[in-house]
């Protein structure tokens, strides 16, 4: 037992002297558990949405007042014509849309039943059914309290038809396949990338590459190519099961969303070459790799829990996540069937990011095979 004793030891001391692994194991996930206690949340909330006053009437306003004052829903426009709504919820700017009719305060002041109309973007079904309850709850008390102002009318005077665009059978699986693309590329070309020079040290064989006639730059070309190949048959094997096993729709183009993936693949190249520079040994390139960039980056992108329900002081760090980009992309050609005249601003944001890490990685790694 003595002798375990002094192995388990021996085995904190030589932690204790490797202060890059020690932050990792003991700092990382105080930090995360931080963080992400406020950031992962199913709650729904300041669900973003527009509204088509075509009434324009004081009963109009007054039912305006009432979604924008709810917690339950954010006033991010108002439309003069319904023929915006599309641009609206195809970018992801709104999540619902509430047109008012002509004549709604007429009808409303002559107790008359009058319908509202509510599109939702149903992309994420679970999101999507909580705010339609929302919507559903907040128009039938402002009938029950008009009924009782118009002297306890038993038929409702407003009611509301919604309609679910993208996703109409509000199947979760729809929204959460086209993420796993995203995902998979995320898990297996970073984690690849991330040891291919600290393998290289491990072994020995880092020395006899810098002293080959190869260039830095052909180096570091050579060892990441292999990792994007695999990056893109993963895209392939994701993308026949999504669509051939479970039946997930693809409105889309499949040639734009190939060349998204290539994007996305610089940036997590370039992410996993990054973590080998600042590396030493392979474990800490795995460690470094899961906790300061993989876990926040799942949670934090959007691929399961809506960034519009973290708090305020968390979203604006969702900005430096490649994965929130890709997601809107990817999610945006499955089910939406949008193209770069919509998707231009993510997959800009998704290339800018790409090449700055790209290049800083490029520079370090050059340094330290140099």
């Amino acid at each position: 037992m003595r002798r375990v004793l002094h192995l388990m030891r021996k085995e904190l001391l030589e932690l204790r002297q490797d202060p890059r692994l020690f932050g990792i194991v003991i700092l990382a996930p105080i930090v995360q558990l931080g963080v992400l206690g406020y950031a992962v949340t199913t709650d729904v909330k300041d669900v973003p949405t527009v509204v088509v006053d075509a009434d324009r009437s004081v009963e109009s306003r007054t039912l305006i007042d009432r979604f924008q004052a709810s917690e339950n829903f954010k006033l991010v426009g108002l439309l003069a014509s319904t023929n915006e709504i599309d641009r609206w919820l195809d970018g992801g700017d709104a999540w619902m849309a509430l047109t008012i009719p002509p004549g709604y305060g007429q009808r409303v002041r002559s107790r008359r039943p009058v319908t509202l109309q509510v599109v939702a973007d149903g992309t994420d079904a679970n999101s999507t059914n909580v705010a339609m309850g929302y919507a559903r709850a907040l128009v039938a008390g402002y009938a029950q309290e008009l009924a009782a102002v118009n002297g306890g009318s038993i038929v409702p005077p407003v009611s509301v038809e919604i309609r679910v665009w993208f996703n109409p059978r509000l199947e979760s699986r729809d929204f959460m396949i086209p993420g796993i693309v995203a995902l998979l590329l995320l898990v297996v070309t970073t984690n690849l990338s991330a040891m291919a020079i600290v393998r290289e040290k491990e072994v020995g064989t880092l020395e006899q590459l810098n002293v080959t006639p190869l260039a830095r730059w052909e180096l570091i070309t050579g060892k990441l190519l292999p990792y994007a190949f695999i990056g893109i048959i993963d895209v392939v094997l994701v993308l026949v099961v999504a669509l051939f096993w479970f039946e997930i729709p693809m409105r889309g183009s499949t040639a734009l969303l190939f060349g998204m993936s290539l994007v996305y693949l610089m940036c997590t190249l370039g992410l996993g070459l990054f973590v080998s520079s600042i590396s030493s040994t392979q474990q800490q390139a795995m460690l470094t790799t899961t906790f300061f960039f993989m876990m926040p980056m799942i949670y934090l992108s959007g691929f399961v829990f809506p960034i519009e329900n973290m708090p305020e002081w968390i979203q604006p760090v969702t900005y430096l996540i490649p994965l929130r980009y890709f997601l809107v992309i990817v999610r945006g050609i499955f089910l939406k069937g949008v193209g770069l005249e919509t998707l231009w601003p993510q997959a800009l944001a998704l290339f800018t990011w790409g090449a700055v890490v790209l290049g800083l990685a490029t520079l370090r790694s050059s340094k330290r095979l140099g």
